[in-house]
């Protein structure tokens, strides 16, 4: 635009037309525009465990250790891998029964009786694989072994070498961290921006890279000293570097999308509303235009309504902010 000398003028309230400002003076302008923009949040969370990944031992039947191989706290293991060799009276006791039933059901028929004596085992969780060897084998051993249900970390253990154990005691907990829970704390200001958050990022302290992350549910109450909410988050750990109890920084974005946009010193807040000066029909005049906005960015405004794409607008609201025009309450 021209440079002019400045000279405010503004029309009284009681006029009959629009309130504007003329402006004789170098002002300069910029237009709206559309632009792809996505919003970014950075908050902090913790590594947890995945309650759906903790794994029980908890034998159906009584006994004793006879080899634990399982022995140390924290020790890997292998799902289908022996935990211990055991001892049991009852679980004896039901193998020769199937054995018995199976030579009998070869002399005569009886499919029934094997298959209850089967159902026996099996709801004493032996395993079928080994019902399978001892069908094949046609004699059983005074052993049994308690296999690993899943691959993961021992993180408990309540047996030792030639311990007693009795039905229904937690011999094993096992932990697997291949999938982890990341807990980020919201705060309530920040929770309806999360509804269209979708891309997180999980930085650990201590690790080089980022993991990847899907939102899987905004837990349904408030910490009321914090006044925050937890969001967990998923994240794929095949390699186990994230740990339960691990710091982490979480980066979520959402989507990019289209939107209206102008620079912050293009929009000013006066009385709970926002401004703009819109370009008037005449060189030289300006208006004040109220439009609903938010911010994007700490440079950059998202105008929701109010003005279209190619509208042109004074880029420093501010210096349009005279005591005279707002002693004449144009805006």
């Amino acid at each position: 635009m021209n440079k002019l000398v400045m000279v405010l003028i503004f029309l009284m309230p009681l006029m009959a037309k629009e309130a504007t400002v003329e402006q004789l003076f170098n002002v300069q302008t910029i237009k709206v525009k559309e632009q792809k923009s996505a919003y970014s949040q950075k908050n902090y969370g913790y590594v947890k465990t995945d309650e759906s990944r903790i794994y029980d031992v908890v034998p159906r039947f009584g006994g004793y250790i006879i080899t634990l191989y399982a022995d140390k706290i924290y020790q890997k293991v292998k799902k289908g891998e022996k935990l211990a060799k055991v001892y049991s009276p009852e679980i004896l006791q039901a193998k020769e029964d199937y054995i018995n039933a199976v030579a009998y059901d070869k002399k005569r028929a009886n499919p029934s009786m094997v298959q209850s004596a089967k159902e026996k085992l099996l709801l004493l969780d032996f395993p079928e694989h080994d019902i399978r060897a001892l069908k094949k084998n046609g004699k059983t051993s005074e052993y049994s072994y308690i296999y690993a249900p899943a691959s993961g970390y021992l993180f408990e253990k309540s047996v030792n070498n030639r311990g007693a154990f009795n039905t229904k005691q937690k011999l094993f907990t096992i932990v697997n961290l291949d999938k982890v829970w990341v807990e980020v704390k919201v705060y309530q200001k920040d929770l309806f921006r999360y509804r269209d958050l979708n891309d997180f990022s999980v930085k650990a302290v201590g690790l080089e890279r980022s993991f990847k992350a899907n939102k899987v549910q905004l837990y349904p109450n408030i910490d009321p000293k914090e006044a925050t909410a937890t969001l967990r988050l998923e994240a794929m750990n095949s390699k186990g570097e994230l740990l339960p109890g691990m710091y982490t920084t979480v980066t979520a974005s959402s989507s990019g999308k289209s939107s209206l946009t102008l620079p912050a010193t293009a929009v000013i807040r006066k009385n709970g509303k926002f401004y703009v000066f819109s370009v008037g029909e005449f060189e030289g005049e300006y208006e004040p235009v109220v439009v609903d906005a938010e911010p994007l960015d700490n440079n950059t405004y998202i105008i929701k309504s109010g003005l279209q794409k190619g509208d042109e607008v004074v880029n420093n609201a501010l210096f349009m902010m005279d005591s005279d025009a707002q002693i004449n309450s144009l805006y």
